[in-house]
């Protein structure tokens, strides 16, 4: 093994990555990310944007895609823990509606790679969680989109966190996986 593990999914593209962690009594280092290393593992794309978000247990945030400067994400959980999930929103897959998820956290150091043309969200596990993620492109607030955390076509089946989950009012008003074509997604 490198310094990553890189473990595809049943979705084509989206991989969980596991870093090689070096550590000791005074703590661990890692690497969180090489250009080389992920290229040569398929994930051949810039990055132009990190973001960093806090949340407390129970908040889901999901599943966005942006229809306009569509981007792929690196994600991970710098504290706590989360359900990470990808959706499969190209029109053209074999695996167009399906879904994948990995329990993130601190503790594991784990990474998921969600590429261009999938919806992607993620369910609080821990009391709260810092959740950074990289971009291939800029959010586009313009260009927002998403899918019902619930939607029956989809089927996520999110974890029981030990209380409600707490969406954003945005996230409680997206069209169902059925209303919607994709049609920005061909490309991917």
């Amino acid at each position: 093994m490198g310094k990553f593990n890189f473990i595809k999914t049943e979705l084509d593209g989206v991989v969980i990555i596991e870093p090689t962690v070096f550590g000791d009594e005074r703590g661990y280092f890692m690497e969180t990310y090489q250009k080389e290393e992920f290229a040569a593992a398929g994930i051949d794309r810039d990055f132009v944007q990190d973001n960093q978000s806090k949340s407390s247990k129970g908040v889901l945030r999901g599943l966005h895609f942006q229809t306009e400067h569509t981007q792929g994400k690196l994600v991970r959980v710098v504290s706590g823990e989360v359900f990470d999930v990808a959706v499969d929103c190209r029109p053209n897959s074999k695996t167009f509606g399906k879904w994948t998820g990995v329990i993130l956290s601190a503790e594991n150091k784990r990474q998921f790679y969600v590429p261009e043309g999938f919806a992607h969200g993620f369910l609080v596990l821990s009391d709260e969680a810092e959740f950074t993620y990289k971009c291939t492109d800029y959010y586009t607030p313009s260009a927002e989109g998403g899918i019902p955390y619930n939607d029956p076509t989809i089927g996520v089946e999110w974890p029981d966190c030990g209380c409600e989950y707490k969406l954003s009012a945005k996230d409680k008003e997206h069209p169902a996986f059925a209303e919607q074509t994709f049609s920005f997604f061909e490309r991917w």
